[in-house]
């Protein structure tokens, strides 16, 4: 495991964004985890994760000009995330969306610098990937290209066929999927750290995985 998914999942326990039980997701499903990227709300903890987003996009070796974070969840991230990366020597405009256009001063739906060249999208999970989706559609309606979209988890499981919601999403639209961690990294991150999760939750993940994950 590279570094930066360590410290994202240390972050994620110390922060309850990764807790364990039994919970009903969107999908019905009964899941042995879940994941909520909302639970970071301090400037320490923003900081923590906007580095771990930045190594993720430095190592993943890709081209790109801006970055763009769809509302709402998006926002705060692809700021913290320029941030980063100002940090690390590189200044990276940002731009992200209202969710209903205004019709006043400067107008439109689009807030920040202007969306061109190649953009990269920073949100937090993919689940039926709509919001995705949709960012994918603005930035190409504003004549910019989308490369990638990296987001803090990939849980690997069955979206509307045989695919996961995230490779239905890279077939979809083109655009390349980066997550800061997948379930084999929490899985394997529980391992490793025997006392990290509740006795049990690895067998729970593995067999819920066996149900509806992908290879």
């Amino acid at each position: 495991m590279l570094p930066h998914q360590t410290a994202f999942l240390e972050l994620a326990l110390q922060h309850e964004v990764l807790k364990f039980g039994q919970f009903t997701l969107k999908s019905g499903r009964s899941s042995p985890y879940f994941f909520n990227l909302g639970k970071i709300s301090s400037g320490a903890a923003m900081a923590r994760l906007a580095r771990a987003y930045a190594q993720a996009l430095q190592l993943a070796g890709l081209e790109f000009d801006m970055l763009f974070g769809p509302a709402y969840k998006g926002i705060p991230l692809a700021t913290a995330v320029a941030y980063a990366l100002s940090e690390d020597g590189r200044d990276v405009p940002y731009a992200y969306n209202r969710k209903e256009a205004k019709d006043h001063g400067e107008g439109g739906t689009l807030v920040g610098a202007p969306v061109q060249g190649r953009v990269v999208i920073v949100d937090d999970v993919l689940t039926a990937g709509t919001a995705l989706r949709e960012a994918v559609a603005m930035i190409r309606a504003a004549g910019a290209n989308p490369v990638a979209a990296v987001i803090a988890l990939d849980r690997m499981e069955k979206g509307k066929g045989a695919l996961s919601a995230v490779a239905e999403m890279e077939a979809d639209t083109g655009v390349r999927v980066i997550p800061l961690v997948t379930v084999r990294e929490i899985l394997s991150y529980l391992r490793d750290q025997g006392a990290a999760g509740p006795e049990g939750v690895v067998e729970a993940i593995e067999a819920y995985q066996a149900r509806y994950g992908v290879n």
